[in-house]
């Protein structure tokens, strides 16, 4: 039997807004929290497990980790020359655009630390983990979740022997995040999970575009073990979400999906940075993410929205202000 055993699933939201009294007032409200891995110290994420874990109990989590993406010099020359397009800016804003570098995120630490920890799940984006990785996991306990874009990929993800699937619909905020970017439109949430569904009989995560128990209702409907939400959860009390993010998700209406911040296809809130340079930016994630990383930075210290990246899936206008808790129990109303 699956660990995944609750209808609504916390997204996990690298970068801060993922925090451990959020997956907690998830939890204890019912549902079931991913906490983001990425970005954080292996030491860090040992005490995010360790106080989530005497927060919560026995009630089943998962951690979510990035898989390292490629590098080569195609992709570092690519990130220079955005760089080239990005310093007018960053030179009015009084930044110092950071090095466009690659970097692992400390993947193996994490995966080691993983291992000894054993939560119940752990989860990838970004890429397919190794299948020495997958067997490590599973020989500690643990259950390995995949994310997927494209249902041509559930054979792949299926051969490698994991136990789950997250299919992420393109009303998703943030990354895409599925092994392959091209960069294109694919499957909203219902007709992706519709054609996962058709090919594996895996428990699957539908996310993308959730603003309601309507939602949830549609999608445990057509199949899905359970349904993911993170966009929802950006303006509760418990959230990491900064102040300039949280006040953009309630005055401003639209969203693309862009690389313009980090080299890798997310959806935001539209801002005039992603109007100006979102075509030129190049498929180059980490290297965009860490040149851009200091402009955005000030962009959230000094309340300027057009230099943030305003994450968010098309459901962001139904994101309300309080206790998770709340949010969690009114998604919860569709799957009764």
């Amino acid at each position: 039997m699956s660990a995944l055993d609750r209808p609504l699933v916390l997204a996990p939201m690298a970068g801060g807004t993922s925090t451990v009294a959020l997956a907690a007032a998830v939890a204890g409200a019912g549902g079931l929290p991913f906490h983001a891995g990425a970005f954080l110290t292996p030491q860090l994420l040992a005490a995010d497990i360790a106080d989530l874990r005497t927060a919560i109990g026995d009630v089943p989590f998962g951690i979510n980790l990035f898989v390292p993406s490629p590098d080569g010099p195609d992709r570092r020359s690519a990130a220079q020359a955005y760089a080239a397009e990005l310093a007018p800016w960053a030179e009015a804003a009084g930044v110092v655009l950071g090095e466009a570098r690659w970097e692992d995120d400390q993947f193996a630490a994490k995966v080691d630390l993983l291992c000894d920890l054993a939560p119940p799940i752990v989860s990838f984006s970004f890429g397919w983990p190794p299948a020495e990785v997958v067997d490590r996991l599973q020989d500690s306990g643990i259950e390995v979740w995949v994310t997927l874009n494209d249902p041509a990929e559930v054979d792949w993800a299926v051969a490698l022997g994991i136990d789950g699937i997250i299919a992420q619909g393109w009303e998703a905020g943030g990354h895409r995040g599925g092994p392959t970017d091209t960069g294109d439109e694919h499957l909203g949430a219902l007709d992706l999970l519709r054609a996962v569904r058709s090919r594996t009989s895996l428990p699957i995560i539908a996310a993308g575009g959730v603003a309601g128990p309507d939602d949830v209702r549609t999608l445990l409907g057509a199949g899905a073990t359970a349904v993911g939400s993170g966009t929802a959860y950006l303006r509760s009390d418990e959230a990491g979400t900064s102040a300039v993010h949280r006040h953009a998700l309630a005055t401003r209406e639209g969203t693309s999906v862009t690389r313009a911040f980090t080299g890798r296809s997310a959806r935001a809130l539209t801002t005039s940075w992603i109007e100006l340079f979102g075509d030129r930016a190049p498929a180059a994630y980490p290297h965009v993410h860490h040149l851009t990383s200091p402009l955005r930075a000030h962009g959230k210290e000094t309340g300027q929205p057009e230099l943030v990246h305003l994450w968010a899936g098309t459901g962001h206008a139904s994101a309300q202000e309080g206790p998770a808790a709340d949010t969690t129990r009114h998604l919860l109303e569709g799957a009764q």
